[in-house]
């Protein structure tokens, strides 16, 4: 017997549904419907809960179990890649342009995947959501140039990662080192990876059980984030600090 999914209230602050309560399969289908506005989104990344859906369907809510999740310290770089970022003049950096951080993710081609996710109507959430403090983009650069980034949502000390791109080779994984990086100075212990594949757990990626995620959550969020403003915390980070494993150990 089909279990029925539930219908979100038009309501931007009704809440959802325990996340327990998500279907098994398709994993972590939780809900549909309601709306992106920057209430329903900041009240559902604070359950562990994030909306994923393509053109043509309605807004879908999900949870999956288990969750994919990188611990900030324990980011992994293959020897070769080290080697390459030894010589390599790209810098990273936050909130310098999320608009072209988040167009970048929408539009890179995914093995697989016809179309995007990231629909305009998801874009015009998380522009909100930048423009309110929550949403910050990463960004890789050649000089002036844009090479690569990610993005994502801040809520207390918990990061919530939702898309990367790469315009030249490994600027996306650059990018997540950085974040890590700083995540780890600052003793924030967990980014978000929503579901795994085999690219996050070649990164050092792993799963865990959604009970004990949403139990991070909920102590994580509740904490106060960077006083200073996230960009101006993150600073500028030289690719070749990752030249070597030593600033991810002593980043722990």
């Amino acid at each position: 017997m089909l279990k029925p999914l539930p219908l979100l209230d038009p309501e931007p602050d009704a809440p959802f549904p325990p996340a327990q309560l998500a279907l098994h399969e398709p994993d972590g289908l939780l809900a549909f419907g309601g709306d992106l506005s920057r209430t329903r989104l900041l009240n559902a990344y604070r359950r562990g809960i994030f909306p994923w859906f393509s053109e043509n369907q309605p807004i879908l809510w999900w949870s999956p179990n288990p969750r994919c999740v990188f611990d900030s310290g324990a980011i992994h770089l293959a020897s070769r890649f080290r080697r390459r970022l030894r010589h390599c003049r790209w810098q990273v950096s936050a909130d310098r342009d999320f608009a072209a951080v988040i167009a970048g993710c929408a539009h890179a081609p995914r093995r697989g995947q016809d179309g995007t996710w990231i629909t305009p109507e998801m874009s015009a959430a998380f522009l909100d959501l930048h423009a309110c403090g929550w949403a910050h983009s990463i960004e890789v650069r050649d000089g002036d140039t844009l090479v690569g980034g990610l993005y994502g949502l801040a809520i207390g000390q918990m990061f919530f990662a939702e898309s990367m791109f790469s315009a030249l080779p490994g600027a996306s994984t650059l990018a997540l080192a950085a974040l890590a990086y700083r995540l780890s100075q600052w003793r924030w212990p967990l980014i978000d990876a929503q579901v795994s594949n085999p690219h996050l757990l070649g990164l050092g990626a792993k799963t865990m059980p959604r009970d004990t995620f949403l139990a991070e959550v909920a102590r994580l969020t509740a904490l106060p984030s960077a006083g200073t403003g996230f960009a101006v915390a993150f600073g500028s980070v030289p690719a070749n600090t990752f030249a070597t494993p030593e600033p991810l150990r002593q980043a722990r």
